[in-house]
């Protein structure tokens, strides 16, 4: 029975909270306002495997994409989830209900500067119909009118990572561990 909490706690708990948080995406919501960027900070410190940790990520995204529909700056986007999840497998001893705000501050930030730049180097054809000019004045054009929506993407890292370690550190104490 203890084996059986232990692959509960372990491994399917976080894999089922990461898929899920990631299919709210399909969730009609305001803009930027999914659990993505909570699940990037979340899956290196649910998971020991850092390669596990990138696997929940990229399947959750792969998972919703093929409903929502795949994006010109589906790199930029992907490649800032992997990077968010890279750096918080790294310190994920340091994540706690204290500190979690400054660090989905920081994964918020993290994605704002690589998916906008993204936005600004291909364009965003079919969304916003924004063509910025390829310099320098452009660039920061594009992060200006990106703040907006970087409230909702804060807001919505918080409001998913807290219950997310919640629910974790509960069932490690009520089932011992980390």
């Amino acid at each position: 029975m203890q084996n059986l909490l232990n692959i509960l706690k372990k491994e399917i708990f976080p894999i089922s909270l990461i898929l899920i948080l990631a299919l709210a995406r399909l969730i009609p919501h305001p803009p930027n306002f999914t659990p993505i960027i909570a699940v990037a900070i979340m899956s290196g410190y649910f998971f020991k495997n850092i390669n596990l940790s990138f696997l929940a990520l990229i399947v959750a995204m792969l998972v919703s994409d093929l409903f929502i529909g795949f994006y010109e700056n589906v790199i930029f986007v992907y490649a800032s989830l992997l990077l968010i999840t890279f750096i918080f497998y790294k310190i994920s001893n340091k994540i706690s209900f204290k500190n979690l705000f400054i660090y989905g501050f920081a994964g918020s930030l993290i994605f704002f500067i690589v998916s906008n730049f993204g936005v600004w180097a291909l364009g965003s054809p079919g969304v916003y119909d924004i063509a910025y000019e390829k310099n320098l004045n452009g660039l920061v054009q594009c992060y200006i009118l990106a703040i907006p929506f970087f409230g909702n993407t804060f807001l919505s890292t918080l409001i998913f990572a807290y219950p997310a370690i919640f629910i974790y550190k509960s069932l490690n104490v009520r089932f011992g561990s980390r």
